[in-house]
């Protein structure tokens, strides 16, 4: 917690608004993507979505594959206090949402689907994109299976395991986005990351979830940075977000959201 609140103070001091971004490309990004404003339909899907999983009595018993919660001390979790406490933020999903909009993905991968919040918001922002989400915990996951059906997401496929075993079966692929967000460990972050890197295009996106989450995942996002691949780069604080743009010259934004 400590090392979020002291680079949170360093981050408020480094980051800016679209005034001083040269890079007519991440101009239209900030201006046209990250602060729209308008009041889009899908916010009110987004909203129901999670309403549904805020009402619901079910309990899971949670394997965790990842680091671990902060919030929760048994494994045995109701699906309420999980849509509660963990999972994209309002703000996420509707950013979310409007990344997808705005760059029209329609290949998409997320490592991390937990009980779909994000999975949902990327998909409604563009329904004929083609998103495979992967979740570690198989009660949780037959849980999602469900609550995707009963919202008639159709393009989303959600597969059950090890990411590292299942990235291993579609590294062949290509995706225009990859959302990371189920294992907040340097090791693993780094590693998923370097297994992925043949499946980008010039075009691809790739989101990186809480990269202040402990001092490890910092430093995972200061490797990724400088990989020879990347181009440009954006700290949103909550988000690392990396582009593979040959055309851009190699530089790094620090964006208040």
């Amino acid at each position: 917690m400590l090392h979020q609140i002291k680079s949170y103070i360093f981050f408020l001091i480094k980051s800016t608004n679209q005034h001083g971004v040269h890079s007519p490309f991440i101009y239209n990004l900030i201006t046209q993507c990250f602060y729209d404003k308008k009041k889009h339909p899908e916010y009110d899907l987004i909203k129901h979505y999670k309403k549904h999983l805020l009402r619901s009595n079910i309990k899971i018993d949670v394997k965790d594959l990842g680091s671990g919660s902060r919030v929760f001390k048994s494994n045995k979790r109701l699906v309420s206090k999980m849509a509660s406490n963990v999972g994209a933020t309002k703000k996420e999903t509707q950013l979310l949402l409007r990344l997808a909009k705005y760059f029209k993905f329609k290949n998409s991968l997320e490592l991390g689907t937990s009980l779909g919040i994000a999975s949902h918001a990327i998909y409604i922002g563009n329904i004929t994109n083609r998103l495979l989400t992967i979740e570690g915990c198989p009660n949780i996951s037959e849980f999602t299976k469900n609550t995707f059906k009963s919202f008639n997401l159709e393009n989303i496929t959600l597969k059950t395991g090890d990411f590292s075993d299942a990235i291993e079966q579609i590294n062949k692929n290509t995706y225009d986005f990859i959302y990371f967000d189920g294992n907040h460990k340097k090791e693993a972050t780094l590693n998923y990351f370097e297994k992925l890197i043949p499946t980008v295009k010039n075009d691809s996106v790739f989101i990186f979830d809480d990269i202040y989450w402990s001092k490890g995942m910092t430093e995972a996002w200061e490797l990724i940075k400088k990989h020879p691949k990347v181009t440009v780069t954006i700290d949103t604080f909550f988000w690392g977000i990396v582009f593979f743009r040959k055309e851009q010259a190699k530089e790094h934004f620090t964006i208040r959201v």
